[in-house]
């Protein structure tokens, strides 16, 4: 049976985008390979294993596009409304809280923001199927 290890998104910007899903997520520096290319820095907490690569490319300048393929990485919350207001204080500029109902019942409590490079991030609260 496959594990899933990780996710990889290319950035601009190393310091910027570590910055960020610290700030965020508490996500820390758990490898970083330098090469003459191109950087690769992994992200993860003490939470799981499962982690978010961020791949450089030393000689590109331009932002990368998305396309319309692109959707998200998702992560959970114990409190997804303390996260919100946590998000706004940081100026990270979080779209309005949302919930989802099935047959009368709460599914999910959610919003999203986006990193430096414009990569979406859903925040779910811990609930139901989101743990």
């Amino acid at each position: 049976m496959a594990k899933v290890i990780h996710t990889m998104i290319r950035v601009l910007d190393l310091d910027r985008s570590i910055a960020f899903y610290d700030t965020a997520f508490g996500l820390e520096v758990s490898d970083r390979f330098d090469f003459d290319d191109f950087a690769l820095v992994y992200l993860r907490n003490d939470e799981n294993d499962f982690e978010i690569e961020l791949t450089l490319n030393k000689s590109r300048t331009e932002p990368y596009t998305h396309g319309d393929g692109y959707g998200h990485v998702a992560v959970c919350v114990d409190d997804v409304r303390g996260e919100h207001e946590r998000f706004k204080a940081l100026g990270l500029e979080p779209t309005d809280v949302k919930e989802f109902h099935r047959d009368g019942a709460l599914m999910a409590r959610f919003f999203f923001v986006q990193d430096p490079d414009g990569y979406k991030i859903e925040v779910l609260e811990r609930h139901g199927r989101y743990r």
